[in-house]
């Protein structure tokens, strides 16, 4: 099937930025605490989620990657990381101190490659990637209506997720210092 020209991969990334707000929206309805829109919500997060792998394997297979993708890649998986983890801090059923730390790196880590850019554009480490990907899983446990004796599992992917979330940050500067 052939795509549209106005439709690429880039396209696909913006999509998903500008779709972050239904999921938000899913999460709020009926006051956060109705398990089927609960369920609702974890699909739309999890759909945008996985069109991060999509968007990436289309730019590298029809030789399609940019500057601008390999910006915007990260930027929209730190939106929909951070509405999600916000929203659920504001219906205490996520820690803020675990929103804070790790927007704090990844706000901090955007801005750093704002201030690099002219170095060029780092792309995301194999680890960058583990980590957005444990994130949005520990992350979208939360949102999904898990009994209690499960609760020790989806805690232990967020300890992994918060390690990885600094420990890549710290590579990341790292890196940015061994490419210039």
């Amino acid at each position: 099937m052939k795509l549209p020209s106005f439709f690429t991969p880039n396209t696909l990334t913006l999509t998903r930025i500008a779709l972050i707000p239904f999921g938000v929206y899913a999460l709020f309805l009926d006051g956060g605490d109705n398990p089927n829109y609960q369920i609702v919500a974890w699909c739309i997060f999890f759909i945008l989620g996985m069109t991060d792998i999509v968007d990436g394997k289309w730019a590298r297979s029809s030789n399609r990657i940019t500057p601008l993708g390999a910006f915007l890649d990260p930027v929209a998986d730190k939106a929909l990381i951070g509405a999600a983890m916000i929203s659920l801090s504001l219906l205490d059923r996520f820690p803020w101190w675990i929103t804070a730390v790790i927007l704090f790196r990844e706000i901090g880590i955007t801005i750093f490659r704002l201030a690099v850019i002219r170095d060029g554009v780092i792309p995301a480490s194999k680890g960058g990637k583990i980590k957005t990907l444990t994130q949005n899983f520990g992350v979208s446990f939360y949102i999904l209506p898990l009994p209690e004796s499960l609760y020790f599992l989806r805690d232990g992917l967020m300890g992994v997720a918060i390690f990885l979330t600094i420990w890549t940050g710290v590579d990341y500067i790292y890196k940015w210092k061994n490419f210039i």
